[in-house]
């Protein structure tokens, strides 16, 4: 049975969530982020999910100085899909969290399939450059099914990214 909510029916499985539709604040590391999942809606159908973080920031481990990325997330869900407004929040942690791009980029993946357990997930982060050299790292569970569209990430190499 849906349970209504004054903004209408609840989606099933929500019931545990912890931080969609009520107030949160930004957790300050990666280690403290909630992240939270729901059964996806198509359970049984192929479906590939793409998360775009344009403004993806974190901290130099040795300088701490800013850094910035363009990540794409896709996966194809199994039973889980993530819940988009605790994977924002988890991605904000690392406005203040000190490592490497190659630490924060295959972190958030290995945190996603951990919790997801999805049929496949690859990452791709395109860093910008500090120092006149871009960093882009890309990370997968392993190869893409040959029967699922999956669209390239078209972020283009750098040439002053945007």
């Amino acid at each position: 049975m849906t349970k209504r909510t004054p903004q209408g029916p609840k989606a099933p499985g929500t019931d545990a969530l912890s931080q969609l539709g009520q107030p949160t604040t930004n957790p300050t590391s990666p280690e403290e982020a909630t992240l939270e999942r729901v059964p996806s809606p198509h359970q049984g159908k192929r479906y590939v999910v793409r998360f775009t973080a344009p403004e993806f920031t974190s901290l130099c481990p040795v300088t701490g100085q800013p850094d910035f990325a363009h990540i794409v997330i896709d996966y194809i869900p199994r039973q889980w899909i993530v819940e988009s407004k605790s994977l924002k929040l988890y991605l904000t942690s690392f406005r203040n969290h000190g490592a490497f791009h190659e630490d924060c980029s295959v972190a958030i993946a290995s945190r996603l399939v951990e919790l997801l357990d999805p049929e496949w997930l690859r990452i791709g982060a395109y860093w910008y450059p500090r120092g006149g050299i871009p960093i882009d790292v890309f990370w997968q569970t392993g190869a893409p099914p040959e029967d699922v569209w999956i669209p390239s990430q078209d972020v283009p190499g750098y040439r002053g990214r945007g």
